[in-house]
């Protein structure tokens, strides 16, 4: 299976969810975000596979997040928020677990299943 994960070694929810992945004997590629950022362009498809705003895919409790002023109730245009986050990579949510075709965040690690089990 060609499957990929946005992984932070220092996320519990994410070590679960590699967990969760491993455990089905299925070993995904590790993408360390945080030392290789996605591009935009990845970045974009990849909350395209989502299915969500790019809004939404931001930590918005993350200290980055206040020195940068931003807020969930901003509105900006996606490609805005997109930017923000591959220049500052803490700001992705995380888990997320990638397939040529969609995307599942692992918050809780079992929304994951959806795309192993289908």
């Amino acid at each position: 299976m060609n499957l990929s994960i946005f992984h932070n070694p220092k996320c519990t929810k994410s070590r679960e969810t590699l967990q969760l992945l491993t455990d089905r004997g299925i070993t995904p590629k590790i993408v360390l975000y945080l030392q290789t950022p996605p591009t935009q362009k990845e970045l974009s498809e990849i909350v395209k596979k989502l299915g969500i705003e790019p809004k939404q895919l931001i930590r918005f409790k993350e200290p980055v997040a206040k020195d940068l002023g931003i807020k969930a109730s901003d509105k900006r245009p996606d490609a805005e928020w997109i930017k923000l986050m591959v220049e500052n990579p803490i700001l992705i949510e995380r888990p997320i677990v990638i397939t040529p075709t969609k995307a599942a965040l692992g918050r809780p690690p079992e929304n994951v299943l959806e795309l192993i089990d289908s």
